[in-house]
């Protein structure tokens, strides 16, 4: 199973052996704290429990934060 992430400008192929692949754990095995970013499915904002499908378009946005 393949699907397309993006980190700001860096777009990369990913490969998954598990269907049943969340944002949670993808943001886990990249050592991502789901607190730190908004995440796109194919252009929809979706929660950690979202299943990655094969051929989707995920997207990290960072949060900025400041005062």
């Amino acid at each position: 199973m393949s699907f397309k992430l993006k980190i700001g400008t860096e777009i990369t192929n990913e490969e998954l052996n598990n269907f049943n692949t969340t944002i949670k754990g993808l943001l886990n095995s990249k050592n991502i704290s789901s607190e730190s970013v908004v995440t796109k499915k194919n252009g929809d904002i979706v929660v950690e429990d979202e299943v990655i499908n094969n051929g989707d378009e995920i997207q990290l946005i960072r949060i900025i934060y400041g005062g």
